[in-house]
């Protein structure tokens, strides 16, 4: 970038200040056909600024930019296959650029990767399958304290991987999704039960399936609990709803919570791009 660009851009973040709303659709506009080149700026103000506004506003305007070139990347990941939770992992860290455009993937890849370390000798040296699973279960929502978000479920933070990493809080799905990948570097038998209204987890050991209420702080639930709540909900209780559920499903049912997530808002650009992914995975299902 040459110096005169980037004094036109620090010029215009500057404009985002202005009250004037023609000034403001004409700054929006330039920046999208300044394109991509502008979004280094416009990220390094964004973690400079104080004003949770201006950084909501840099925010969409980074999106905006971004939103066509996160559509490829995600259908590039789709088309070679969600079978696997490797697989599952970057499409829901690449998702997760719907609410995060300049999110560093590695860097949660990390995270991950740290968290799953702090307990790893203790699920090596522990012959117990059972004792295995409380382990997880007691580090993930006893010393971590992830946990629902009862008071504002339908925040959109509550359906993105990166967000409920630092929050510590979110939907169902995602603190299931939180100790599968940590599972995933343990080589622990954690898996999704795409139960309708309220995911759930299972642990598998040689001669039983255990179900587990994440949004619970990891309760282990009976299966006639799971049917009275669904029966409770209107929903007439059958086998697949208390199966383990395939990466495919988990990653559609997570791009429909944030579909419905963004509808309360009305944030309709949101909406829109993220139909486009629904129908690329479910296309590919």
């Amino acid at each position: 970038m040459n110096e005169s660009n980037k004094r036109e851009i620090e010029s215009l973040i500057y404009l985002l200040d202005d009250p004037d709303p023609e000034v403001q659709t004409g700054v929006k506009k330039r920046f999208k056909e300044l394109g991509e080149h502008a979004v280094p700026l416009l990220d390094q103000f964004r973690s400079e600024s104080v004003k949770d506004s201006q950084k909501q506003t840099i925010n969409n305007i980074i999106y905006n930019i971004t939103a066509g070139t996160v559509i490829e990347e995600f259908a590039e990941i789709v088309e070679m296959g969600v079978h696997d939770r490797k697989q599952l992992e970057g499409a829901l860290f690449t998702l997760c650029k719907f609410g995060n455009p300049t999110l560093r993937i590695e860097e949660y890849r990390k995270k991950l990767d740290n968290l799953s370390a702090q307990i790893g000798s203790d699920i090596a040296y522990t012959p117990s399958i059972s004792e295995k699973m409380q382990i997880m279960l007691q580090f993930v929502f006893r010393d971590l304290r992830f946990r629902g978000d009862s008071k504002d479920y339908h925040n959109p933070d509550n359906a993105y991987l990166d967000r409920v990493i630092d929050r510590r809080k979110g939907l169902p799905i995602m603190l299931s999704c939180v100790v599968m990948l940590l599972a995933h570097r343990l080589d622990l038998p954690f898996y999704g039960v795409n139960m309708p209204i309220h995911f759930m987890l299972m642990y598998e050991t040689h001669n039983q399936e255990i179900l587990i209420d994440p949004f619970d702080g990891g309760t282990l639930v009976s299966y006639n609990q799971c049917c009275y709540f669904l029966k409770k909900n209107g929903i007439n209780p059958k086998p697949e709803h208390l199966q383990k559920a395939d990466e495919a499903d988990i990653l559609i049912r997570c791009i429909r919570n944030l579909i419905h997530s963004y509808a309360k808002v009305q944030d309709e650009k949101r909406v829109a791009d993220l139909r486009r992914l629904l129908q690329i995975a479910e296309l590919k299902r």
